[in-house]
């Protein structure tokens, strides 16, 4: 099973993150579907199916409120040789990011995970760059409106490669009250 632990967004964050996509709407982006913007906390790959309740055990121990949150500016990802297009998270408390680095500890120590190496940047994905066309150098727009939110929860999906992009199944949801 291909794995990844993302922060669910709210709708409102939703509407905004996809009014940014149509905005910059062009033949070099391949839009990502509504129900699949989120926040990536930690991709897993390719687990066993078993291991799901212990992905779902350190989700729980890590779970934490992350209530300030805002959508921030357009980002071209990685920044040589963009193949994403993105809106940044503005984590103003680092609620945010001590979230993620509690998964990705627990995740490690657990042996289920390898931690990255590289800081934690918080975005949302909203297009990827298709095959065979060169990455604009710069977004159209300078990013979503900044609305202000609170991360809704954490949750273990299972992506399931698609024609016209993978479909996400919720296989852990724990609420961030």
């Amino acid at each position: 099973m291909r794995l990844f632990v993302a922060l669910e967004l709210p709708d409102d964050a939703v509407a905004a993150l996809a009014a940014f996509r149509e905005a910059e709407a062009s033949e070099a982006w391949r839009p990502v579907r509504d129900e699949a913007l989120h926040v990536t906390l930690a991709f897993l790959g390719g687990r066993p199916e078993e291991d799901v309740e212990r992905i779902g055990s350190v989700m729980r121990s890590a779970a934490r409120p992350v209530p300030r949150l805002a959508l921030g500016a357009a980002l071209l990802l990685p920044p040589r040789r963009a193949r994403v297009l993105c809106a940044a998270i503005s984590d103003f408390d680092g609620a945010l990011g001590a979230l993620q680095a509690d998964v990705s500890r627990g995740l490690g120590d657990a042996g289920l995970y390898e931690p990255e190496t590289r800081p934690f940047r918080a975005h949302a994905t909203v297009a990827r760059l298709r095959s065979r066309v060169r990455a604009p150098r710069s977004a159209r727009t300078p990013g979503p409106e900044p609305l202000a939110f609170a991360g809704e929860a954490v949750t273990l999906f299972h992506s399931r490669p698609q024609p016209g992009g993978a479909r996400y199944d919720a296989l852990v949801r724990v609420p961030l009250s």
